[in-house]
């Protein structure tokens, strides 16, 4: 299979899906009618003069509002691109052997995901919430630069596309190849994605590929805007407060900000240092890197001299994010503010003291690895100073049960596992018993994605009305958070128990021993793709077809004095452009004082009827998905009797799972996975997209899976045996999906609900 135009093609499937949600919304959209009311279909046809004036608009604009949103435009869109690859990495580790992808293209994967997301995805996405909100809290017109501000987003897009020029060429030269001859095209042919690993490990990154050097520039490229936007902060922090705001009031994410901006403004000159020197040795005959010169170690202090404060670059905005948001669903005041601003700073200084603990098994000094272990173990204590101060926060507060609660709680459950796992592998003789296995990617991903993902989803939802002036569906929110929740810990737990059990990373091939808690992993790493695009979908659905706000106190952030200053703008835009007056609370106590009104209910009490139906759900879902496949399953015998279907191919679904090759074995997991997973999908479909379940439902809902069937279940029929092959495959879907759903409506499963308003996420 060719890597890249898998790639490719599920990467456009995604866009055009979205661009398939925001043209059905846009014509379901309702405009203001002449009565007051809402009128459903008046959206108005985009002209191409109206076209052209937003792209000179977006492409000129030093609006700091316009230009975060760009920045969050610009890293979703990489963050996709990094995720598939991510999935492709999962997918390809769902067998032992290396017969999904090659060698060579997993090499390619898993070099080009670290380097995406890092590089194009996180630090772009908080760059764009400081934007956008920094000025609005500390009270500031815009940015100190804004032209430099745009001029900083601007170089990111073009260093993205030379970092990943390997793929694009390749697309490019695969389809030109079809009616182009070869030699026209060979400079294309010759670029090939770098596969030598996200550190760039010298020799490997020396050797002959045209597309390292671009990759190199690429990234250096996106160093010279990352440091142009630090800039830009510290000088705005610094000197565009508004008159009322001093240090001791600054509030928590522009400190976080502050001290994130200090560190890339040292460690990025560094890394764009020596990736020029990388770029020497590469193409002008130097050695700095080369044995005869420098040695490849020196590139390792080199790039973890970057890298470790790297961490905390892309840590800390996620922690002042955290620190800002929590506050707000617990109803209580930030504990320990000024402990969580000394941490942040004390984090900011040891950063740059302990790089050499990625480099304990290198043969460093012993006298030099134990100063490094005792800093690296050290750099640990104010980490668990935010994690007391959180917890000490939701303490005898009134929690809601919101989206941004679930994600707030779920981060910092998943930050202890991924920090006390941290606190570990600084120890020297642990690090070099399990530095080269999965131990380290799972205690590396539990930060990464544990906490720095899903405080950027906090922050879409807590900011949503905010942007937007519509509501996104709450329900929706809930459950996608606690998808994102559940799969982030089953994929990177299980990853930390192969660690245990010694498995090494960045291995193509594993023994079979490991088959089963690497199905674990790639579940868990699907539940997490599915949550994302949950959450795409809420977003665009929602700016078109989310209730209008009526308040500028969506969160009731007065009731507990929390509204803050880009509440506050938000207030003002609403009365001067709407015309909505502002609304006090009925009642309102200090944030710092617990609540002594009569209390929500326990978490059991919120849990429990939850619980309950989620169950009566399960149960319903299951028994229409056995009706469904035992229908389907009649279908497929007389398939077999004709002799367009092989029955052995369910044998082959076994070995997916790390079970032998048995036919009944196959059918099993087959039974189990239309009674769980597509029965379940379906009603969750039905549950938070528009309609209701019925049978008409049930046969789009098996069109569309039947793709997956017809290729799994593939088994090199040809000519009419392939056309009567599809045929039944789509047959035998129709009748599970009528089978399913006719069921479920039988037995009395949900409809799809009119909002709840308040109690959605109280």
């Amino acid at each position: 299979m060719n890597r890249a135009l898998v790639e490719v093609s599920v990467f456009g499937a995604v866009v055009v899906s979205c661009l398939l949600v925001v043209f059905s919304a846009q014509r379901l959209r309702a405009e203001p009618a002449p009565d007051g009311g809402y009128a459903v279909g008046r959206y108005g046809r985009v002209t191409l003069s109206d076209a052209k004036v937003a792209a000179v608009r977006w492409t000129t604009t030093t609006n700091h509002r316009e230009i975060g949103m760009l920045y969050i435009a610009f890293g979703t869109v990489a963050a996709i691109w990094g995720g598939i690859d991510a999935m492709m990495i999962r997918t390809h580790l769902l067998t032992p052997e290396a017969n999904i992808w090659t060698e060579q293209t997993y090499n390619e994967l898993f070099t080009m995901h670290g380097l995406t997301m890092l590089i194009f995805f996180v630090t772009p996405v908080f760059f764009g919430i400081g934007n956008y909100f920094l000025p609005l809290l500390i009270g500031a017109d815009d940015m100190a630069f804004p032209r430099l501000n745009a001029v900083g987003f601007w170089l990111l897009p073009p260093a993205l596309l030379l970092s990943r020029l390997g793929i694009i060429a390749e697309v490019t030269g695969a389809v030109l190849a079809v009616v182009v001859p070869t030699d026209w095209i060979s400079v294309l042919l010759a670029f090939q994605e770098p596969a030598i690993g996200w550190t760039m490990y010298p020799p490997l990154s020396l050797a002959p590929n045209p597309q390292t050097n671009f990759l190199l520039l690429g990234l250096h490229l996106s160093g010279i805007a990352t440091t142009i936007g630090a800039i830009n902060f510290i000088t705005t922090i610094i000197y565009e407060r508004d008159e009322s705001i001093g240090w001791a009031n600054l509030d928590i994410f522009s400190w976080n900000m502050l001290v994130t901006s200090a560190i890339i403004v040292f460690a990025f000159p560094l890394l764009g240092t020596a990736l020029l020197m990388l770029l020497f040795d590469r193409n002008f005959g130097t050695t700095f890197f080369a044995v005869e010169g420098g040695g490849p170690i020196l590139w390792q202090h080199l790039l973890w001299f970057w890298g470790h404060p790297e961490v905390y670059i892309i840590f800390l905005p996620a922690t002042g994010l955290m620190s800002l948001i929590l506050p707000k669903f617990v109803g209580r005041k930030l504990f320990g503010f000024k402990f969580i601003v000394y941490s942040t700073i004390a984090i900011g200084v040891l950063s740059f003291g302990v790089w050499a603990h990625h480099m304990f098994v290198t043969g460093v000094d012993p006298r030099v690895r134990a100063s490094f272990m005792a800093t690296s173990i050290a750099i640990a204590v104010p980490s668990a100073i935010k994690v007391f101060n959180w917890i000490t926060t939701m303490w005898n507060g009134d929690v809601r049960l919101a989206a941004p609660t679930i994600l707030c709680i779920g981060s910092i459950g998943l930050f202890i596992v991924g920090g006390v796992t941290g606190i570990f592998l600084a120890v020297i003789p642990v690090d070099v018993m399990y530095h080269g296995t999965y131990y380290v990617v799972g205690h590396f991903h539990l930060i990464l994605m544990g906490i720095i993902p899903l405080m950027m989803f906090a922050a879409s939802y807590y900011w949503y009305p905010m942007l937007t002036g519509r509501m996104y569906d709450r329900r929706l929110a809930i459950f996608q958070s606690s998808l994102l929740v559940i799969g982030s810990a089953l994929t990177f737990m299980t990853l930390m128990a192969l660690g245990f059990l010694e498995l090494p990373r960045r291995y193509a091939t594993y023994p079979p021993g490991y088959s089963g808690l690497q199905v674990a992993a790639t579940v868990g790493a699907f539940i997490i793709g599915i949550s994302v695009l949950m959450w795409l979908y809420n977003m665009l659905w929602s700016y078109f077809q989310g209730t209008p706000i009526e308040t500028s106190d969506p969160w009731e952030l007065k009731a507990t004095e929390q509204f803050t200053p880009e509440w506050q703008w938000f207030e003002d835009r609403l009365e001067r452009e709407r015309g909505i007056a502002p609304t006090e609370p009925e009642t309102v106590r200090p944030s710092y004082v617990p609540a002594q009104e009569e209390r929500p209910p326990s978490l059991y009490g919120r849990i429990e009827p939850v619980a309950r139906t989620v169950a009566n759900d399960a149960g319903i879902g299951a028994a229409g998905g056995f009706v469904g496949t035992m229908l389907m399953t009649a279908v497929l015998i007389l398939a077999v009797a004709l002799g367009v279907f092989d029955l052995e191919s369910f044998a082959n679904l076994a070995t997916l799972v790390g079970l032998p090759a048995n036919l009944a074995l196959g059918y099993g997991l087959f039974l189990v996975g239309g009674m769980t997973v597509w029965s379940l999908l379906f009603l969750s479909l039905g549950e938070y997209l528009p309609g209701e379940l019925t049978l008409v439902t049930g046969l789009w809902y098996a069109t569309v899976i039947a793709s997956g069937f017809a290729i799994a279940f593939y088994t090199g029929q040809t000519g009419l045996e392939l056309v009567a092959y599809l045929l039944f495959v789509l047959l035998a879907h129709w009748i599970y999906g009528l089978g399913l759903a006719g069921t479920i409506a039988y037995l009395g499963g949900r409809r799809r609900r009119p909002s709840t308003g308040e109690d959605e996420y109280r």
